[in-house]
């Protein structure tokens, strides 16, 4: 394969609310944290192991408006994006890096009104808001075998 990929799919819970910066130009910058947890079971001390990973959500323009006005803290969320590290200086002068998931795509997970917000930042149109679809299964049905 002599392509690259730099993509990155999480499912996740925000540790805080969503952090806007808005400039001049009338773009913005919105930030969060995002927590992902994994169990399992140590099997020398049949002890059940947790483990948080916390990583920094970027979202530009739009997108970053809607999770603002539509995500809070504790929301559960599917993120996809690219990961990007950042290098800045400290105040002493110190090289300093931030690694980063700039979302490109994101739904919300969360159950709020019954309502599911999906989005994509590639397409410039109002999200669509679907009322979650349920599988009916008539169990007086004649089954085929």
């Amino acid at each position: 394969m002599s392509g690259t990929l730099n993509k990155v799919m999480l499912i996740g819970h925000l540790g805080d609310d969503v952090k806007i910066h808005r400039f001049e130009d009338g773009g913005c910058i919105g930030r969060f944290p995002l927590a992902t947890n994994e169990t399992y079971l140590n099997k020398q001390t049949n002890e059940k192991v947790s483990n948080t990973e916390w990583h920094n959500i970027v979202l530009r323009n739009k997108a970053a408006e809607i999770c603002e006005k539509y995500l809070s803290k504790g929301d559960k969320v599917y993120i996809e994006g690219r990961i990007k590290t950042r290098k800045w200086q400290d105040d002493k002068g110190n090289d300093r890096y931030s690694t980063e998931i700039n979302c490109t795509e994101f739904t919300f997970l969360s159950n709020k009104n019954e309502d599911v917000v999906s989005s994509n930042e590639n397409v410039n149109k109002k999200p669509e808001i679907q009322q979650p679809k349920a599988d009916v299964v008539d169990i007086d049905d004649d089954l085929p075998f």
